[in-house]
């Protein structure tokens, strides 16, 4: 069998321009965006500023279930009382929850 010559003058199928193909993923990004990566940033941001805001005499929960009242705050880590004679050493950004004491405690009916 011979084999046909290719010639330079052959059209090759012509592809979608880069416009074409802007147009089509400029939606998508717009939409992981709004839907995903924003919702993401303000959960973080809101989680920032409670863990900033934590003080002593606060009752928090941990990421682990740990239930405690703040003894004390440093930078990176705060001291939590867990029961009488209990207390711990917890990273600040395991923190997932911040129960004022102020806060009422709900009727057990």
């Amino acid at each position: 069998m011979i084999a046909a010559p290719a010639f330079a003058g052959a059209a090759a199928p012509a592809g979608p321009s880069i416009i074409t193909q802007l147009l089509f993923f400029l939606p998508l990004i717009l939409i992981f965006y709004f839907l995903l990566i924003r919702p993401q940033q303000q959960r973080a941001k809101k989680h920032a500023e409670m863990v900033a805001a934590v003080k002593r005499g606060d009752t928090v929960v941990t990421s682990g279930g740990l239930i405690g009242k703040v003894n004390k705050v440093s930078d990176t880590e705060i001291s939590l009382d867990l029961a009488d004679n209990v207390r711990v050493r917890v990273v600040k950004q395991m923190i997932i929850e911040v129960r004022n004491k102020a806060e009422p405690v709900p009727a057990n009916d």
